[in-house]
């Protein structure tokens, strides 16, 4: 199968009135939405508008609550916990971020753990956010076991993914999003979707073995060997164990299970740069960092330095004219009735 090209508004309300069909209520579809197309405009597809069909599998499953509606309990003057009654990790997320990013605004710090939540979709969503606020924004999420331990042959931690953003004041913000895997999972899904192999080093088969067909794809690799491991098992410690949630293989599966509330748990934290330092002064060596680290002169075979999320914000800006390339299948899926 092949790909084609529609507008992100196409994009966005095909799967709004897809997660409609399948019981959500239209608030949470347009978030839901949201943060998917997000996803596609930076050209990171695997967690894009091709999760739509999952979700509505696991909706009418009973594995989401399309009934969810989030409680946030502050426990301090800059934490809080969000009970995700679950819900969708896209809505849950977001409001979790928004009382993480409150609270800095006004303390400095807010930091807020996410439980009973579900897949989140892309966190460069939520740090963005902070970042569009002036704020530097981290935020993790847990996911089931499919990756292997260093030195392991079996599955037992998830692709447990990380992102930064730090905002500057007239560049682009930094942001950083990236799985403590080689590549989140969704990118071997996207693979299969479209017939291509994938890199040594992404996926490895039932026996520990390195391959290149993504089909025979049965664990994922920590990117880095030991240090990658060691990142994901961090990330599992704070977006597992510090909200009161599973970890590792403890964790419900993301593509079994479909009846099952899958009772993620997330962590989100906002800084106020005003609190440390000169915001201003803070804001312009952003700047400068990010100037500096573009023009370094490049090695042979590159044609420049990019900083973390640059490339990905190239995209978002062509993409938002042209318009986000997505499997046909999954196109077709959209638009069916």
């Amino acid at each position: 199968m092949g790909t084609v090209k529609i507008s992100a508004e196409e994009a966005k309300e095909l799967v709004i009135q897809k997660l409609i069909s399948a019981g959500l209520n239209g608030d949470d579809a347009d978030k839901v939405a949201e943060v998917l197309v997000h996803a596609d405009l930076r050209n990171v597809n695997s967690h894009g508008v091709l999760r739509t069909e999952h979700y509505m599998n696991r909706l009418k499953a009973g594995g989401i609550n399309p009934e969810a509606k989030p409680v946030f309990k502050g426990t301090g003057p800059v934490t809080g916990i969000v009970d995700g009654k679950d819900g969708f990790g896209h809505v849950i997320g977001d409001i979790a971020m928004d009382h993480a990013i409150q609270m800095a605004q006004e303390n400095g710090v807010g930091m807020v753990t996410a439980v009973n939540s579900s897949h989140c979709g892309a966190l460069s969503y939520f740090v963005q956010k902070a970042a569009d606020a002036k704020l530097i924004g981290i935020a993790m999420s847990h996911t089931d076991k499919i990756v292997v331990p260093f030195g392991g042959k079996s599955s037992f931690l998830g692709t447990n993914p990380i992102a930064y953003g730090v905002p500057s004041k007239l560049k682009k913000p930094f942001i950083l999003d990236m799985a403590t895997s080689n590549v989140a999972f969704g990118k071997i899904l996207q693979a299969r979707e479209e017939g291509k192999e994938i890199p040594e080093g992404w996926g490895v088969d039932e026996n520990g073995r390195a391959v290149t067909d993504p089909n025979k794809v049965v664990s994922l690799s920590t990117f880095g060997g030991p240090k990658g491991y060691g990142l994901s098992v961090i990330v599992d410690v704070f977006s597992g164990l510090l909200a009161g949630a599973a970890f590792g293989p403890h964790i419900n599966s993301m593509y079994g299970d479909l009846d099952k509330k899958r009772k993620l748990g997330h962590y989100f934290c906002a800084i106020n740069p005003s609190f440390f330092t000169d915001r201003d002064v803070f804001l312009e060596q952003m700047d400068r960092m990010l100037e500096e680290l573009q023009n370094a002169e490049p090695a042979p075979g590159f044609e420049r330095v990019y900083v973390p999320g640059e490339i990905e914000q190239l995209h978002e800006e062509r993409n938002r004219v042209e318009g986000i390339t997505i499997a046909e299948s999954v196109y077709e899926f959209l638009k069916s009735r």
